[in-house]
């Protein structure tokens, strides 16, 4: 088993659109970054680096590339899921809480929980998504913020391990 937490914060910026774990919500503004500056899929996507001790996000996807200019986070969150199947995990399940004193996201959770459902293949019930505020104290009034916890089984015992 192995145990991997991500957190990421993106501020407010006129003119994106708000994008968390591939639902867009609708809002005034979105969140600035070299992507779709979904912070809750950036978090789980450095859960899931940090699970397998293959570094952070920063690291596979440079924000000093263009090629990820304007990313869609899913479609990064592919390529992560793709490196957890090639080293041989499989999710137990995810936990990602989004901080956040607006919009209010009760409404979006459970399309959320679907669609990183749909990316990793597996039943909604490994995976949890929840909101919560930081009652104006906090980074949160001026962007949102996302911390992610996941649970990795090796089902496939690695090649290194044999020799």
């Amino acid at each position: 088993m192995r145990i991997g937490h991500g957190y990421d914060v993106h501020k407010f910026a006129q003119g994106r659109r708000l994008v968390l774990c591939g639902e867009e919500i609708p809002h005034e503004r979105g969140l600035l970054g070299h992507s779709d500056a979904d912070v809750a899929v950036h978090a789980l996507m450095d859960a899931l680096l940090g699970a397998m001790a293959l570094g952070d996000i920063g690291q596979l996807f440079p924000d000093t590339d263009e090629r990820y200019k304007d990313a869609d986070s899913m479609r990064l969150l592919g390529v992560v899921i793709a490196l957890m199947k090639e080293h041989g995990y499989v999710l137990c399940n995810c936990d990602i809480t989004i901080i956040a004193e607006t919009p209010k996201l009760r409404g979006y959770i459970e399309n959320m929980r679907k669609n990183l459902a749909v990316a990793f293949g597996c039943g909604i019930d490994r995976v949890s998504v929840k909101a919560t505020t930081e009652e104006g104290l906090g980074l949160a009034g001026e962007g949102i913020g996302a911390h992610a916890v996941v649970l990795l089984e090796e089902r496939i015992q690695k090649l290194s391990k044999k020799l």
